[in-house]
């Protein structure tokens, strides 16, 4: 099934939006693309949606709280925010984006971590030769997750590979990453523990001392979030802390028809041309631990 986005507003801007379409007109990319691309239970392939594409550094990310989920940028005191850049890493090192039809449930206390979740989609690192593009969707064989702690929340970070890479055969779980492409993951950690520090924030750390969990783990944390995201679809609109609006899933109260989901994007401003990048979002900074 092919995806596609419809932008609104200018990019760099507070105003941007990514609205996501399907064959049969707009979605939410949260509710509507299916999580399973495939029913191999054992080795499922899932769909993805790209969020940041690798080495750019803009904090795009699916609106949780926007009827239809458009993908914007984040925000911090009044302006977009654009992720420090901290030597020796430029941006993301992956192509970073969500799990559709999951949830990380601030209600559930993990039995892992002892924490709640972080109220989001399920994260996803891809590490494909290929740069994405914002709000594409793909399919990606999972490899393993590793357990953020994030401001005392539980953020779990799936690592995954887009199924279409040439190398996509010899990577199964998440052994053959630190194999084929040693340093990666010690990388990864390392990322992600330092990347608010420039902003002022303590280093993040992990659960499992940092250690990246394997395939058949982090297949439970996805069913778990999935699980979660069927629950939190049955809340009332007023209640839930996601938006639930969709056009395709007729069980739930929630969905709308095409043409009130056409007046919401048309609601929005029409697509302009890029504001300039803030010179600071390029700075270089140097964390030492």
């Amino acid at each position: 099934m092919s995806y596609s986005i419809v932008e609104r507003g200018s990019p760099n801007t507070l105003g941007y939006r990514a609205y996501f379409a399907g064959p049969n007109g707009f979605i939410s990319p949260v509710h509507d693309i299916p999580l399973y691309a495939t029913n191999d239970p054992e080795s499922p392939i899932l769909n993805m949606v790209v969020e940041i594409p690798r080495w750019t550094n803009a904090k795009m990310e699916i609106s949780k709280e926007e009827t239809l989920n458009p993908i914007r940028q984040d925000v911090k005191k009044g302006k977009v925010r654009f992720v420090s850049n901290c030597f020796p890493h430029h941006g993301y090192i992956w192509n970073y984006g969500a799990l559709p039809q999951t949830w990380e449930d601030p209600d559930h206390i993990d039995e892992h971590t002892q924490m709640r979740g972080d109220k989001d989609p399920i994260d996803v690192c891809e590490i494909g030769y290929k740069v994405q593009s914002i709000g594409a969707v793909i399919q990606v064989k999972v490899l393993g997750v590793v357990a953020l702690i994030d401001e005392g929340e539980t953020d779990w970070k799936v690592i995954a590979i887009d199924v279409t890479d040439p190398q996509a055969k010899d990577f199964n779980d998440i052994g053959d990453v630190e194999k084929l492409m040693p340093g990666f993951l010690r990388a990864t950690n390392e990322w992600f523990k330092i990347y608010k520090v420039p902003t002022g924030n303590p280093p993040n750390e992990f659960a499992f001392e940092g250690a990246a969990k394997d395939k058949k783990f982090a297949l439970g944390v996805i069913q778990q979030g999935y699980e979660h995201w069927k629950q939190v679809l049955k809340k009332k609109a007023e209640d839930s802390p996601l938006a639930l609006v969709n056009t395709t899933i007729t069980s739930s109260a929630t969905m709308v028809s095409q043409e009130e989901a056409k007046a919401i994007v048309d609601k929005a401003d029409l697509y302009g041309a890029p504001a300039p990048i803030p010179p600071e979002a390029d700075k270089w900074h140097y964390v030492s631990l």
